[in-house]
């Protein structure tokens, strides 16, 4: 089977019942996926990039679980992208490290889902907060897979909690072979120049 890269982050993983259950489950998903705890492998926010970059070209499908903080990852997690997916390494000239691959997000919000209303206090519906997510797959050249959402974690029952990861951790197991992949489009190229970044400055003399 393709081999599954699951990159979980949350900031207090020992409290909180639904990603601690959601990360036991992909453990438990078969050989093929590899689960790293990003704030237990760098606790002091010091991202091996080679290591980290060595996992993602030996995926195929990548996971991003973690809690949604104020719309958006934790800091670790923003972190880690800012680092790990490199300009000429993930995308612009050169950067075809992930091309092809799928990246997938599995995340949990406090609030319930009527929360995300236009009525509501969080004021759009959730995939408002998504392009940010989509547009960084795209320009690497992935294909953003429809997300896995748990909404209301924390008042969720132990029961709907253990629903939910019974449903994650059949996703992780049976991946490619989704019904839905069929129908989604293939990635929009985004061709981004060299000149988006500028040149490296010589030292002067």
């Amino acid at each position: 089977m393709p081999n599954t890269l699951v990159i979980v982050a949350h900031p207090a993983l020992q409290q909180s019942r639904a990603n601690r259950t959601l990360m036991q489950a992909a453990r438990g998903a078969g050989s093929h996926v590899e689960v790293v705890d990003l704030y237990a492998l760098y606790p002091d926010y010091l991202i091996d990039v080679a290591a980290e970059q060595a996992r993602l070209a030996a995926a195929q499908l990548v996971v991003w679980q973690h809690p949604i903080q104020w719309y958006a990852t934790p800091a670790l997690m923003k972190l880690w992208i800012d680092e790990v997916l490199a300009f000429g390494w993930a995308y612009g000239p050169g950067g075809t490290a992930l091309r092809g691959k799928d990246l997938w997000l599995a995340a949990s919000t406090g609030g319930p889902q009527e929360s995300y209303r236009p009525d509501s206090y969080n004021r759009y519906f959730f995939d408002a907060f998504l392009p940010p997510y989509e547009q960084t797959a795209t320009l690497c050249g992935m294909r953003f897979l429809p997300p896995l959402m748990l909404h209301g974690a924390q008042r969720a029952s132990a029961a709907e909690i253990d629903a939910h990861a019974a449903v994650y951790a059949q996703r992780l197991a049976s991946y490619p072979a989704w019904p839905e992949l069929a129908d989604l489009p293939e990635c929009v190229e985004c061709v981004v120049p060299a000149s988006a970044r500028p040149a490296p400055q010589s030292e002067a003399a």
